[in-house]
């Protein structure tokens, strides 16, 4: 099965092939000719994940997926939420993002957080969704080489260490995206498996 991926993230990328089954071929925007950046101009994760893959899926004809995530942080009311990678403004700067989390943070009590994932599949027309939560808390220094974005920053809910201490392997078990992606894949099985 050959299905278009909405992203240009590279690691991103890595996360998501390390998740998915073998059959299961992934291309990129620009293995189907697709040169623009894609639209996100929703104002929820639900909305620019369907818009993504709406974008590909009309201008392109491939089968496809795209997905948002954001850092929705309970004290900020949900901030940054769909704005995560652009919270500081532009361009996109994860330094930046961390610095001023931790800036509207540093008087807060309450550090809860999530991070939430949502995937928009679309084959032959038809549309699923598919959404994964981590639950966790931002701590006050970064922590950690590995991840990206706020990894540094976030600790899972049950663990002592962040998300960039852990390794791919272990990120993949736990994450709001391997749980996104591991009901797509359950979603994706079924269907094969049924034709």
């Amino acid at each position: 099965m050959r299905l278009c991926f909405a992203t240009q993230n590279i690691h991103k990328l890595k996360e998501v092939q390390a998740m998915l089954p073998s059959y299961i071929t992934l291309v990129q925007p620009d293995d189907i000719g697709c040169k623009e950046e894609l639209p996100e101009t929703e104002a929820t994760l639900e909305g620019n994940s369907l818009q993504k893959a709406t974008y590909l899926f009309q201008n392109y004809h491939s089968d496809c997926f795209a997905d948002d995530t954001g850092l929705e942080i309970e004290a900020l009311n949900g901030e940054p939420g769909v704005y995560s990678a652009r919270y500081a403004g532009e361009p996109k700067n994860p330094e930046a993002n961390m610095q001023l989390v931790l800036e509207k943070l540093a008087l807060q009590a309450n550090k809860k957080a999530r991070f939430r994932t949502v995937i928009t599949l679309i084959i032959n027309d038809v549309i699923n969704s598919f959404e994964g939560i981590l639950n966790g808390e931002i701590i006050s220094e970064r922590r950690g080489e590995k991840g990206f974005g706020y990894d540094p920053i976030f600790i899972p809910k049950g663990f002592d260490r962040t998300l960039a201490e852990m390794t791919l392997e272990e990120k993949n078990k736990i994450s709001h995206r391997a749980i996104a992606f591991q009901k797509l894949n359950n979603f994706l099985t079924q269907k094969t498996t049924s034709i």
